[in-house]
């Protein structure tokens, strides 16, 4: 708890001086509020003795003004503390998501989507109420229970003393059940993301489910972890269900000790009739504190809870980072893709060397890739081709650092890219994956993602809509887009749900192009896209290859037969390598995927 609480602090201090004017106001609002039973003391002792309905008019003014003024230090007090959790909400939300940029592909591929999405929504909100309403209500809890004693004693210790007797008891409830409601809050979360994640699943995969008709068992499986998060949370009511009843029943015990004592202490003359009035409001003001005092420590137990599951994901350390001095190209100059083909130079020329490559995946008993030693010109276009699982988007995922080669194994203009600033490899990077990823946004926007896209809708201009078409024009992608409803600002839906595959791989084709970067990796992105599209493709390409180190992976010869060097893989291994017609004349694995091909092209021709 220390580690955690010591980890919460720094948040803390950052706006240390509002939190310190909250606490301020919390501590005014109820010394002011407090006064109310000393000022029904003077009253009720005044109308004993006789009062006149001047006096009494005096007494209610005061107390409506201590009313008025309790009631802006109460909004001041509101405005301070709730504002300000709101601020630590909004810092760890930035931290929690800049942090998760950072982490590798593998720690998303071994967390599902629904735990993080809950620990980014429930767990913060959990947080938020535990610095904002924790924090308010447990100055508040203090001060009312420090004030109230405080002049409780000084009406009569000794009624003092047997009304707070159940106390210690109150204290000893509230920790046992605090551990109690923690333990059961952290299994509701846990069991609450793997709910998100299956939520978030089906989702995702909903025309699958709907293929195969699998709604009904999805349904099922759905109730099943349903019914456990709810069984869960009834575990924590039934928890609840005793505490607050028990802190109620130990409050009332010190009422019906004050009202036995308390009375005898009036018959007997040793206070007043308005002193123990004011004694009885002040017990009564303490039981609100005791009865919060459980649900204060609830937030708190459930807010430590939930910030440390924050906390496991914030200590998770990078396993790829830039090393502690990294090589940083200067950034080029772009050339205006309305200008194209623009000859311009580059620090990063685009020279890549595989040299003796072994690279097994985390936690796979068998490598990847084997012995891989490759030269690549700059400028230079080569292909890699073969079988399903050989190696090939492994291999173009070691070049930006998805995963971690071994040292001294893949170089880019000589340079380990190990020692690169990861920022700056990036940025010399244009990629087309394998599955193509498009953002909830307009077409002009996820073309234009590599690089600022403004003008658009106003503003200074990185990429202007000319250069949007222009990119798309080479992709062939420009008549698609005139036939949707609102051409280039046309919304793309979901992972770019609207579009159809070939339209999505265009899109992306388009979107590596605007970013005008020295190296472009191409993984499969024309298996989606007829023939004829395919051609024109790669003819609107051939330019811009010329221009950029090109590695390009298909399944289709058709695809790759124009590059300048063509590399055939199988189980991880270098078998072939050579041009389209040395590789054909060679008569192996090349020439046989090359035969296969045409004869399927001829039968679904025929």
């Amino acid at each position: 708890m220390r580690a955690l609480t010591a980890r919460l602090l720094p948040y803390l201090a950052r706006y240390r001086r509002g939190l310190a004017w909250g606490a301020a106001c919390i501590v005014l609002t109820n010394a002011i509020t407090l006064t109310q039973p000393y000022v029904l003391r003077l009253a009720v002792d005044d109308l004993y003795h006789g009062v006149t309905s001047l006096k009494l008019a005096r007494y209610a003014g005061i107390l409506f003004a201590i009313a008025v003024v309790g009631g802006v230090f109460k909004y001041l007090m509101r405005l301070g503390v709730i504002g300000i959790s709101r601020h630590i909400e909004y810092d760890l939300r930035n931290d929690l998501f800049a942090h998760l940029q950072t982490l590798p592909v593998q720690y998303y591929q071994a967390t599902p989507t629904g735990d993080l999405m809950s620990r980014a929504t429930n767990d913060l909100s959990a947080v938020r109420m535990m610095v904002g309403p924790g924090f308010m209500y447990l100055v508040n809890t203090v001060t009312v229970a420090v004030i109230s004693i405080a002049c409780m004693i000084a009406i009569s210790p000794r009624l003092t003393f047997y009304s707070l007797l159940p106390l210690p008891l109150v204290s000893l409830t509230a920790w046992i059940f605090g551990e109690r409601i923690h333990r059961r809050f952290e299994r509701i979360q846990a069991q609450f993301a793997v709910l998100s994640a299956r939520v978030q699943e089906s989702l995702s995969g909903v025309r699958v489910i709907r293929a195969f008709a699998r709604e009904a068992e999805e349904i099922e499986a759905f109730r099943d972890l349903n019914r456990e998060y709810l069984e869960r949370s009834e575990r924590l009511i039934r928890v609840w269900g005793i505490f607050y009843p028990l802190l109620a029943f130990l409050s009332g015990l010190a009422a019906l000790l004050a009202l036995d004592l308390g009375g005898r202490e009036v018959v007997r003359g040793h206070i007043s009739l308005g002193q123990f009035v004011a004694f009885t409001v002040y017990l009564a003001m303490l039981n609100w504190p005791v009865v919060a005092l459980g649900w204060v420590i609830s937030l708190f137990q459930r807010g430590m809870a939930s910030f440390r599951r924050l906390v496991e994901i914030l200590d998770v350390v990078p396993a790829i980072a830039s090393p502690p001095r990294p090589v940083r190209p200067e950034a080029w100059p772009r050339a205006p893709l309305e200008a194209w083909p623009v000859a311009h130079p580059r620090p990063i020329r685009g020279a890549i060397e595989f040299r003796d490559l072994t690279f097994t995946y985390p936690g796979a008993d068998r490598p990847a890739l084997r012995g891989i030693s490759l030269a690549i010109a700059p400028g230079q276009s080569v292909a890699l081709v073969g079988r399903t699982g050989s190696g090939k988007t492994t291999l173009l995922s070691l070049l930006p650092r998805l995963f971690d080669p071994p040292p001294r194994t893949v170089f880019v203009d000589g340079v380990d890219v190990r020692d690169f600033d990861l920022g700056a490899l990036r940025a010399a990077l244009a990629v087309v994956p394998q599955e193509t990823f498009l953002f909830s946004a307009t077409v002009a926007e996820n073309i234009a993602y590599g690089r600022r896209l403004t003008d658009l809708d106003g503003g200074a201009a990185d990429a202007s809509p000319e250069a949007v078409e222009r990119a798309a024009t080479i992709a062939r992608f420009t008549p698609d887009v005139r036939g949707f409803p609102d051409g280039f600002r046309t919304m793309v839906g979901e992972r770019g749900i609207t579009l159809s595959g070939g339209q999505r791989q265009r899109a992306a084709i388009a979107r590596a192009l605007l970013r005008d970067a020295p190296i472009l990796l191409l993984d499969d992105c024309l298996s989606s896209v007829d023939t004829h599209t395919e051609d024109a493709i790669l003819k609107g390409l051939a330019g811009e290859m010329r221009r950029r180190t090109t590695l390009l992976v298909s399944h289709r010869v058709s695809t790759v037969r124009e590059a300048d060097l063509i590399v055939v893989l199988d189980d991880g291994r270098i078998v072939e390598r050579g041009t389209h017609a040395s590789l054909l004349a060679l008569d192996g694995r090349y020439a046989e995927l090359h035969r296969q091909q045409r004869l399927e092209e001829e039968l679904e021709a025929s």
